[in-house]
């Protein structure tokens, strides 16, 4: 933001009204220490931020297959397909894993770069990490 630019300030009103929620859950949230808010005078505003970092986003299965195909830093959608190569093969050991397994404990990855910034993507197999976990164990 420029020196010479205010920032918006939303009463609770105002904030009510941008969240769509009545003005009792905005106090709530305020007694509870949940939003952030500013004190000016006697008056209480929050930022557009304040509000937005209120909002949750719960991302369906759509949502995350589309951010595979994005760069994670300048979200391109070029992304070229390879592989990152050291001496050996890059593998993902997750820190807590049943004791006893069949498996190996190693999760392959593999490996995309943006063609625009050059950033390097990584992704796992999520269902061998399941499986590997100990908090995944089935009773």
């Amino acid at each position: 933001m420029a020196v010479d630019e205010k920032p918006d300030w939303y009463t609770i009103k105002d904030a009510s009204a941008y969240l769509d929620i009545g003005e009792p859950t905005i106090y709530r949230w305020m007694r509870e220490n949940k939003i952030t808010y500013r004190k000016v005078g006697d008056s209480t505003r929050f930022l557009k931020e304040d509000l937005d970092g209120m909002v949750k986003v719960f991302p369906s299965n759509r949502d995350i297959q589309v951010a595979h195909e994005l760069c994670p830093y300048c979200h391109h959608n070029d992304l070229a397909e390879g592989r990152l190569q050291t001496s050996g093969r890059v593998s993902f050991y997750p820190s807590k894993t049943k004791f006893w397994t069949y498996q190996t404990s190693n999760i392959s990855t593999n490996a995309r770069m943006c063609t625009r910034c050059g950033g390097i993507a990584l992704k796992g197999d999520v269902d061998k990490l399941s499986a590997l976990r100990k908090d995944k164990i089935e009773e």
